[in-house]
């Protein structure tokens, strides 16, 4: 039963703090100790996933079921289908969702999990590969588990050694290094991660392209080359993009005039706009983007390069196609 502590026997920020790293140093030697344990056991591990017909079914109780159920979700983010069961509804029809193709990847740092060892028959007689995850080698599921994968740890953080804590950090660790050692021995990639993300701002990230969030066709602000400096500022207040292309006649870019161009070229001294042409004031070989790259790309090259206008657009021929500002990746929420 929890308390509150008079302000006499409150602890001290320093004494709270000592706690905390104590806890991260715990779990950062339980972490470095499983590091040696990725062996010969992890790669069969990542085979029978990779050799499965089916999906990878993960199932635990307690602490090793909320990490199971962790492991199952970064697994079928990543390329691997996965799914997780409670052992405990298993054994009242939920057993019916596995089928002979999926491997099982069971938690229990005991290994001794009633509600895991009562569906062991039960999968064996189906024929599901199985790949526990117990910190003790010696337990009845990893004896009979087709791959055992070691997590024991030196000790719990918990004071008392008895709050799963050091054991349920190494158990998402070795749930980490499956899904990327897998995500990688099949190939998957930005364009499949996206796939299975298409909300939220790492979807927008990995989805949107140029292409989707440029101004094209009549939208594109551009004069031709010898145009006066007068008719490029009402291209640019027409457009709105803070800039215009300066282009040839084949509509391919030799250069950008931009607000901050015209900025300098005042403070530079008298200028007629009437009589300046833009080509002896304009930027050339601006930096550029292709429409296929991703808006992220876009967003990246801005802060990189600390362009305030924004970008022009070009295809493989150096003709321009669209325009972009970071307003533009503001509104698409790339940025």
């Amino acid at each position: 039963m929890s308390r509150n502590l008079p302000p006499a026997d409150a602890p001290s920020d320093a004494s709270l703090a000592s706690s905390g790293q104590r806890v991260i140093g715990l779990e950062a030697e339980a972490l470095q100790a499983l590091q040696a344990r990725i062996d010969g056991a992890f790669s069969a591990a990542c085979r029978l996933i990779l050799g499965a017909r089916g999906r990878v079914v993960t199932t635990g109780m307690g602490k090793s079921g909320h990490v199971a159920r962790k492991i199952a979700a970064t697994l079928a983010s990543t390329g691997t289908p996965a799914f997780y069961v409670h052992p405990g509804e298993a054994g009242h029809g939920d057993l019916g969702m596995i089928t002979d193709a999926d491997v099982v990847l069971a938690l229990s740092y005991s290994g001794e999990s009633d509600e895991l060892l009562t569906l062991l028959p039960v999968l064996k007689r189906q024929g599901n590969r199985l790949i526990a995850m117990t910190g003790r080698a010696g337990s009845t599921l990893a004896r009979e588990a087709d791959v055992h994968l070691d997590v024991a740890v030196p000790a719990e953080a918990c004071p008392m050694d008895l709050a799963p804590t050091s054991s349920t950090t190494a158990s998402l660790a070795m749930g980490d290094a499956l899904a990327v050692a897998l995500l990688e021995a099949r190939g998957f990639g930005p364009d499949d991660f996206a796939r299975s993300h298409p909300s939220g701002s790492l979807g927008r990230r990995l989805l949107l392209h140029v292409s989707d969030v440029m101004h094209d066709g009549d939208d594109i602000p551009a004069v031709p080359l010898g145009a006066s400096l007068a008719e490029a500022l009402v291209e640019i207040s027409r457009k709105r993009l803070g800039l215009t292309a300066v282009v040839d006649g084949e509509g391919r870019l030799h250069g950008i005039f931009t607000d901050g161009d015209l900025r300098r070229t005042l403070d530079a001294g008298s200028t007629d706009i009437h009589a300046t042409r833009i080509d002896a004031v304009m930027t050339r070989d601006p930096v550029t983007i292709g429409a296929r790259q991703l808006a992220a790309e876009a967003a990246h090259l801005l802060e990189e390069r600390k362009i305030g206008s924004g970008l022009v657009v070009v295809d493989d021929a150096g003709k321009v196609i669209g325009a972009l500002n970071i307003h533009d990746l503001l509104r698409a929420r790339v940025v």
